[in-house]
């Protein structure tokens, strides 16, 4: 049975199992074969191939390793990756991945690169359970700026509300707040907690993003339900400058925001002592 050609220029999806599947018959291996190499089953290598399934980093650094093809699917699986993000997103994942320094203020959810693949899942499982596995993976694909050599600077304000929206499930919360009081200490990155004593503060309209690039003019970035919104506007970059070093007064210290962070986990996510029987006999 013949499986159907692709035009490597549709996508990146479709040039990376084009570029695959040319690869794989050089070397001479047939789909099982293949699979058997990269610990994969040779359906899964069939899908990637015709672009029913999209690969994860994992899958095209092992293939680099079976074909010795010098990292080109390694590359490749990035700009695949961002593809499967919603499309007026992607312009900002692009100039993301470029920015010197973010800082971004967030009154709903843990910002993107600071998310576990569990909170991950549970908040994009609401909208795209139908490509779950798609977008969990290019989400976490975008931390990988966080792990560069140069990585950029990165300075996060949470609403307090962020820590008690419980996500997924208590465990993944606990998990959720771990990970952000491990993230305290590094060097290029700061995180601050907006108190519900804070009242009425300068983020009032919403979580929104200012980028700093090195040769660029600063962006900045706020998004609704089907669109997001960048502009390079002197005087809104100006006004936004100025609302984000207010909200970073009115927020916590990094040392107290982390002690609050850690008192929620245990208090509010912490293990639960089982209910006592002999108290509801």
């Amino acid at each position: 049975m013949r499986s159907r050609e692709l035009d490597p220029s549709a996508s990146p999806l479709d040039y990376f199992g084009f570029e695959l599947r040319r690869k794989r018959e050089a070397a001479g291996l047939t789909l099982a074969q293949l699979g058997s190499i990269v610990f994969c089953t040779g359906s899964l290598i069939g899908q990637i191939e015709t672009a029913a399934k999209v690969p994860q980093r994992e899958f095209a650094e092992r293939v680099d390793a079976a074909l010795g093809t010098d990292g080109t699917f390694s590359r490749l699986v990035g700009l695949v990756l961002r593809s499967q993000l919603p499309s007026w997103f992607q312009p900002y994942a692009e100039m993301e991945a470029k920015a010197a320094y973010i800082s971004t203020y967030q009154c709903q959810l843990v910002y993107g690169l600071l998310q576990t693949e569990a909170y991950a899942r549970s908040v994009l499982g609401v909208e795209h359970s139908d490509r779950l596995d798609e977008m969990v993976a290019a989400r976490l694909d975008r931390q990988r700026i966080l792990q560069r050599e140069n990585p950029p600077v990165l300075w996060v304000v949470l609403d307090e509300a962020v820590l008690y929206r419980e996500i997924g499930s208590r465990e993944i919360m606990r998990q959720q707040l771990a990970h952000l009081l491990s993230m305290f200490g590094q060097p290029w990155m700061e995180i601050q907690v907006l108190p519900f004593s804070a009242g009425q503060h300068a983020g009032m309209m919403g979580s929104f993003t200012l980028l700093r690039f090195d040769d660029n003019p600063d962006l900045h970035y706020s998004e609704s339900y089907d669109q997001g919104h960048m502009t390079a506007n002197p005087p809104v970059i100006k006004e936004r400058s100025v609302g984000y070093a207010r909200l970073q007064a009115a927020a916590l210290s990094p040392r107290d925001s982390a002690a609050l962070i850690a008192r929620v986990m245990e208090e509010r996510y912490g293990e639960q002592p089982e209910p006592d029987a002999r108290a509801v006999a």
